[in-house]
């Protein structure tokens, strides 16, 4: 059974005008009756209602009482009987509606497939839009089933065209590069350093914070460079229909890719690429982020690991502290293993003071600087300097630019060894280095020169 309508939607479409009341003179009954509701159906829905359950009872009873019939007498009307169809094509007549033909089937088709279904793919809103193009054309809507045919066929002749339309835009080189890609999947003529082809490495997901992981994602990012799709490829691609394409290519087996036909296989190929771009960017530049913020804690955690062996919290350092100043006035001249050692407890005690005093302040920040730089410059500096040759960093924030101009000369001078960076450059220093870091980044060389050393400069350019 319909849904009851609104009373402002009631009254807005079920409502016979003075003229349609005229159509009504020479019917009677549930004649009449059945005429008036069909009339009002089709001018709310652009089309005859399928049966008695599509028409909504409040409706029924609106136009009873308009055309002073009995709204029971809607039982007796026969809505698949040989009077329908005569009053079907009555009010075909009255509204200017024509039956959907063959051609009107095609018009319709390739209407969509021109102007909908490049943008749009799913078939509910595909058929809303059908329903609303054959209103606006004084066509009646055919059948379900005829409709659902007519939906698909317009989504697939859109989809062919614009993977021709795609497909169309590489050049022979690039096509012959994705070509070789899929081609090579099953046979392992292009693999990486563990033996996975080259496209099933591009698809695969990355694995945790590692330097394995954005090495192996750096690779990635430049097979995926080598193809050298252009640049405006997908311009004119709506992004929805652009995502379907990538996760349609990355559940595919490259067998599966290789069957369809070469737009077909060209343009799926190249619309993961095109992503996966983009995603092994996004996902470098969140490896960059942890990796530094996991050297610095495995810095704290060495350290701490360091200072708990060696530290025990030394009690009543004010009364020792006395004890000592108070020893060494009375004997000045003696041994201070003689005269110090005593009062403060024994050499002990004043190792375990050190210690404390080490374990906090400029000492300790020190020391893990130290062990910061020796966990970058032994094992993670390979994988962050390689992110380096494949990321292009920008900001048009001018507070951000001396990180952007330092980052510039890390990767410019990267391949350079020794420890300090070559006199004559300009280093940014105020606003990228921070000012626990200075003493460990700026240092005197052989000759007295300030200068920067390298492997100190690097990791606080990261940090930064």
């Amino acid at each position: 059974m319909a849904q009851l309508l609104e009373l402002e939607e009631l009254v807005h479409h079920f409502t016979l005008a003075p003229g349609e009341l005229g159509l009504l003179r020479n019917k009677a009954g549930a004649t009449r009756l059945g005429f008036g509701v069909l009339l009002k159906f089709v001018q709310w829905r652009g089309r005859f209602p399928a049966g008695r359950g599509e028409l909504p009872e409040n409706a029924i009873g609106h136009v009873a009482r308009q055309v002073g019939v009995a709204e029971s007498e809607i039982a007796r009307y026969d809505f698949d009987g040989p009077q329908i169809k005569a009053h079907r094509a009555e009010i075909r007549r009255e509204l200017g509606l024509r039956e959907c033909s063959v051609r009107d089937a095609e018009q319709l088709t390739a209407w969509l497939a021109e102007h909908v279904c490049e943008r749009e793919r799913h078939p509910d809103v595909v058929r809303d839009e059908l329903l609303a193009r054959c209103r606006a054309t004084g066509v009646e809507p055919p059948a379900r089933t005829r409709v659902e045919r007519i939906v698909g066929s317009a989504l697939r002749r859109a989809e062919d065209a614009l993977f021709a339309r795609v497909a169309s835009r590489p050049g022979p080189e690039v096509v012959a590069r994705v070509e070789a890609l899929i081609g090579a999947a099953d046979d392992g003529d292009l693999e990486d350093a563990d033996g996975m082809s080259v496209f099933a490495a591009i698809r695969a997901d990355p694995g945790g914070v590692s330097l394995n992981t954005m090495l192996a994602e750096v690779e990635k990012l430049l097979a995926v460079r080598a193809v050298d799709l252009p640049a405006g490829m997908f311009a004119d691609v709506a992004p929805r229909i652009l995502g379907a394409w990538r996760a349609r290519a990355a559940a595919e087996a490259p067998s599966h890719l290789r069957a369809h036909p070469a737009p077909t296989r060209v343009a799926l190929v190249c619309a993961l690429l095109w992503a996966r771009e983009r995603e092994i960017t996004d996902t470098l530049v969140d490896l960059l982020i942890s990796t530094v913020h996991k050297i610095n804690a495995r810095a704290e955690k060495k350290i701490v690991d360091e200072f708990i062996k060696d530290f025990e919290r030394v009690t009543g350092k004010e009364r020792m502290l006395f004890r000592i100043a108070e020893a060494a006035i009375e004997h000045p001249g003696d041994a201070v293993r003689e005269v110090i050692y005593p009062v403060a407890g024994g050499e002990e005690t004043l190792k375990r003071l050190v210690a404390e005093y080490r374990s906090s302040g400029s000492t300790y920040r020190r020391h893990k600087q130290k062990v910061l730089k020796a966990s970058y410059t032994g094992h993670y500096r390979r994988g962050l300097i390689a992110l380096l040759g494949v990321l292009e960093f920008r900001s048009s924030n001018t507070t951000h630019r001396p990180v952007i101009e330092a980052l510039t000369l890390v990767k410019r001078l990267a391949s350079r060894t020794g420890r300090f960076y070559p006199v004559g450059e300009h280093f940014p220093i105020k606003a990228v280095v921070r000012e626990d870091w200075r003493e460990l980044v700026l240092q005197a060389d052989s000759r007295g020169r300030e200068r920067v050393v390298r492997g100190a400069y690097e990791i606080a350019v990261f940090d930064a």
